[in-house]
């Protein structure tokens, strides 16, 4: 039988460390949280150099936080609530493929939103969306140690205001257009309905929800062992060697000298938003720097990837073959994202 872990309001970055502590404690089950402090969390392969604004959020007192599991950056605070389920990797309930979990593990969100007369559905590759197309819940997931998590948040209401400002963009007008953006094409359930219903009332539907799909949950409570591992967690999380890894320090494409320059690069594949950082010596890639938004599994192989293609021709046909040669391999699993996307992710570096 699985767990349920039934939580109110964790101070902000603990709500995320929760569910890492789990999985590096064998843990299976469902965690149901909300943050009692706002923070903004960026996805495990993005850059937060270029996807959070860190001086507003430092001046704001936001914390910003690297999560473990892919997705994009985002803001959380005590409007959303969220459901943070972990198993371990073999466990035969779950399925296999990680572009299969997506659609099995939203239905539980997707029914407790049905539950309050919101129609929702799942949409490829990790959002749920209303009939009028909007988008009310973004997911995550991916590999933690022995074992996996899947993660989304059900939005009872939603600050666009401070999303847009913790973005990092070009120029405040562009930040007009992705706060607008946000409010034509993302809902909640207060614009949905009118109100918020009661938190302890969705939480109950949530829970419910999951046991019709896989079973009957066992209640716990926070034991200090989960605590201390999250206090030890967290010296790593909030460290700037995780906060900034692998961060390219050259803001634009840079030519070094004739025939070796650095060129970057943004593809927005149907899974996400690649962005490559390459260091090209006579057409030849010397090292090469993969982050976005995407979901990537193993995570861990991400870097192995980065390393098959340096010394690589920068010819379409010889990355494209080194790429796929490597997911077939190593077995990857990166839903939306094709090594078609990534090789036209790195010949869009110019």
């Amino acid at each position: 039988m699985l767990n349920v872990l039934r939580l109110e309001q964790l101070p902000g970055q603990q709500s995320m460390l929760v569910f890492h502590a789990l999985a590096r404690m064998g843990f299976e089950g469902l965690v149901i949280v909300s943050p009692n402090v706002p923070l903004a969390s960026i996805g495990y392969f993005q850059d937060a150099t270029k996807e959070i604004d860190l001086e507003y959020c430092k001046q704001a007192k936001i914390p910003v936080m690297r999560r473990e599991v892919g997705g994009g950056a985002t803001y959380l605070d005590r409007n959303q609530i969220f459901y943070q389920l972990i198993w371990q990797k073999g466990n035969s309930q779950f399925p296999t493929r990680i572009k299969d979990v997506f659609p099995y593990l939203s239905q539980p969100a997707v029914d407790t939103y049905g539950d309050f007369g919101i129609q929702t559905m799942f949409r490829p590759e990790n959002d749920i969306i209303t009939k009028d197309h909007r988008k009310i819940a973004g997911e995550g997931g991916g590999d933690i140690g022995d074992s996996m998590v899947f993660v989304g948040g059900i939005l009872m209401d939603f600050d666009y205001v401070t999303m847009s400002k913790i973005l990092k963009v070009p120029d405040e007008k562009f930040r007009d257009k992705i706060h607008k953006s946000m409010e034509e094409n993302l809902t909640t359930m207060k614009r949905e309905l009118g109100f918020a219903p009661e938190r302890e009332e969705v939480v109950t539907s949530l829970v419910g929800n999951f046991e019709k799909l896989i079973g009957t949950l066992k209640p716990i409570t926070l034991t200090q062992d989960t605590i201390d591992k999250m206090i030890e967690l967290e010296r790593w999380f909030t460290s700037d060697a995780f906060l900034y890894k692998k961060t390219p320090r050259i803001p634009k494409g840079v030519k070094i000298r004739e025939g070796v320059e650095v060129l970057y690069s943004t593809y927005k594949a149907r899974g996400g938003l690649i962005r490559t950082a390459q260091e090209i010596k006579e057409n030849m890639i010397e090292t090469i720097h993969i982050s976005g938004d995407f979901q990537f599994y193993p995570k861990s192989e991400l870097s192995d990837l980065q390393e098959r293609l340096n010394k690589t021709k920068r010819k379409e046909r010889d990355i494209i073959s080194k790429i796929e040669d490597f997911y077939e391999k190593h077995k990857i699993e990166s839903p939306g994202v094709e090594p078609e996307d990534v090789t036209e992710a790195i010949m869009e570096a110019k």
